[in-house]
């Protein structure tokens, strides 16, 4: 699933490792979902989501 997650991470000026501290996962999480080897769960996506501030929908989108 392609995902904004890392454009997003850049405009918070935030580290791979600091959002996931504040999703509560590993930085290694984070980079296979910006990278497209992972799909998160759905909580997980709306706690991403939640982080932001967005709907999921504007931040994971289809292929």
């Amino acid at each position: 699933m392609k995902n904004r997650l890392r454009v997003l991470r850049a405009e918070k000026s935030w580290s791979q490792q600091a959002l996931a501290e504040r999703i509560g996962v590993s930085r290694q999480s984070v980079n296979a979902i910006e990278t497209g080897k992972y799909d998160p769960s759905l909580p997980l996506a709306f706690r991403i989501a939640d982080i932001f501030e967005l709907p999921i929908e504007a931040i994971f989108l289809r292929d």
